[in-house]
Order: structure tokens, then C-alpha cells, then sequence
């Protein structure tokens, strides 16, 4: 299964906010991760709704990862971003082995066996450890000699 990049951002979002114990800014966010100003925006926004992240409008706000937002998991926002859909759609356009195809099965199985396996992962687990200092490194200026 290939996630969508708003998905993937999201996350990337969710690891970078959930490693700082500062405030940042959405223009931050986008500089530090190389993604577009306006589609971080509109993911920052959608985090938010989920209880992710929280926002705080203003000359001094900015995003901050949310004081539970550690313990939701990976298959949450995944299944926010991505929706309920299927891997494959078998009506558009209807496909003719539909009565005795086996494979939609599989792959239903396949895909609730992909989220099982998110759904075992924290959010705040993604920036623990060694990842956390990685992630604050990112988009920062390279040290000169």
C-alpha cells in the first residue's frame, strides 16, 4: 500500500512536532521538512481536528504537538488521511471477475494486516530515542570548518 503525500507529511509532521519542546511555525515546518507552505497548512490544519496538534493563531503562536497526541497511533492518522477506500476497486470499472475473484479478499486481508501493524505504533514512539535529536537536526544549517 502506497500512502498519499499529504499522509506522509502528516506524519513527518507528527514526528518533527512530537521531537521539539518548542513552539513552530508553519513556515518552520515547511523549511525543516522541504514541503510546500501551503500544503503544510492545510495538513497542520487537518492534525489539529485530530487532536494532534495544537494551533494557536497570532503574532506569538504557532504548532505544538498535543499534550496526549503521543499516545494515538500511526493507523489513526493514517486512516484519517487516507480514508476507508479499498486497495483496488473492483466497480470502477466493473471488473468481470468480480463473482469469483479471490484477490479482493486477499487484499482486504492484506490491507487490515498493513494497519494492524500501524496501529501498534505510537506517535510518541516515533520520536524517542536517537530519532528525536535527528529530527530537531533537520533543515538546520550544516556545521563550517
Amino acid at each position: 500500500m502506497k500512502l498519499n503525500r499529504s499522509t506522509d507529511m502528516a506524519l513527518r509532521i507528527a514526528m518533527l512536532t512530537a521531537a521539539s519542546p518548542a513552539r513552530t511555525t508553519v513556515d518552520e515546518l515547511a523549511t525543516q521538512l522541504a514541503l510546500p507552505r501551503s500544503h503544510v497548512a492545510k495538513v497542520v490544519q487537518r492534525l489539529q481536528r485530530l487532536g494532534v496538534l495544537v494551533t494557536i493563531r497570532g503574532r506569538s503562536g504557532g504548532v505544538t504537538f498535543a499534550e496526549h497526541a503521543g499516545e494515538l497511533t500511526v493507523g489513526h492518522v493514517v486512516r484519517a488521511f487516507e480514508g476507508d477506500d479499498e486497495v483496488v476497486n473492483c466497480e470502477q470499472p466493473a471488473c468481470p471477475l468480480v463473482a469469483g475473484c479471490r484477490l479482493r479478499g486477499e487484499l482486504r486481508r492484506a490491507q487490515a494486516a498493513f494497519l494492524a501493524v500501524l496501529d501498534g505504533v505510537r506517535l510518541g514512539d516515533l520520536a524517542e530515542g536517537a530519532a528525536g535529536p535527528v529530527l530537531l537536526a533537520l533543515g538546520a544549517s550544516p556545521v563550517r570548518q
